[in-house]
């Protein structure tokens, strides 16, 4: 869906998902909205279920009941390929980059709306298609390494690349899981940094248990704790709340 027929609903609505895995709730009830063009930060200490919604978001992980909607459409449990195609990409832990290719060929590749082979010959697609990956590669701050192979880069660059992947499908809601794991704090800020420029365009959705990080992000936090929704507000407001102290940091607020 284009911003010009977008409408006032928000873009996801999770409304009482639960997820049972052999009598195990690793999603109990949970429900949560996300706006159009928003940035929201998932957190909670792991084992929280934090990347299983995500699962169930995109079609992965099927739930017992409740509902995902997109897009003012019900997306529950319809297969992944098709939630793909409605505008929901997700990120994973791990950089799942192609290592054989280069980088500006890593973001060709995810570029490439229509993979019909006739549409090969179609000189002004490809010509926005190129001018695109040429776009993302100054964004994600890869231009020096368009040329380098992916498996050449270092831990950080990679997780890079593959944000530029994602942004390259053009989808309407991102799904960054643990965008920083492995960074250092250099690399974390300018991750923090490269996630704000996507917003508007982009409705994002990260999840990640590094409050440094989350602080840096800034915005709107929901915390998850057991499969359950415990608490929302802002950095500060979750920072501050005795329970989520106690269930996330480990130990009472003093």
């Amino acid at each position: 869906m284009t911003m010009a027929t977008a409408t006032a609903d928000p873009i996801l609505k999770v409304d009482g998902i639960t997820v049972d895995f052999d009598g195990f709730k690793a999603i109990d009830n949970f429900s949560m909205t996300l706006e159009r063009g928003q940035l929201r930060v998932l957190i909670g200490p792991n084992g929280a279920g934090k990347s299983t919604l995500c699962d169930t978001i995109i079609g992965r992980v099927h739930s017992a009941s409740g509902s995902v909607t997109f897009n003012g459409e019900n997306i529950t449990n319809k297969p992944e390929f098709e939630i793909v195609r409605r505008g929901i990409c997700r990120k994973f832990q791990t950089p799942g980059v192609l290592p054989s290719l280069t980088v500006r060929d890593n973001l060709a590749v995810a570029a490439q709306r229509d993979r019909r082979w006739w549409t090969a010959f179609q000189i002004g697609a490809k010509a926005a298609e190129a001018r695109k990956v040429e776009d993302i590669l100054e964004q994600i701050g890869l231009t020096e390494r368009a040329d380098t192979l992916a498996a050449d880069l270092a831990h950080g660059e990679k997780q890079w690349l593959e944000i530029g992947m994602v942004v390259a499908t053009e989808a309407d809601l991102l799904l960054l899981d643990e965008p920083t794991a492995g960074m250092g704090p250099n690399e974390t800020s300018k991750t923090a940094k490269l996630i704000h420029s996507l917003l508007g365009k982009h409705a994002v959705l990260v999840i990640d248990h590094d409050m440094t990080f989350v602080e840096e992000l800034g915005g709107k936090v929901t915390v998850m704790h057991q499969g359950k929704f415990l608490k929302q507000g802002s950095v500060a407001e979750v920072r501050a709340d005795p329970e989520v102290a106690a269930v996330y940091l480990g130990r009472a607020k003093e």
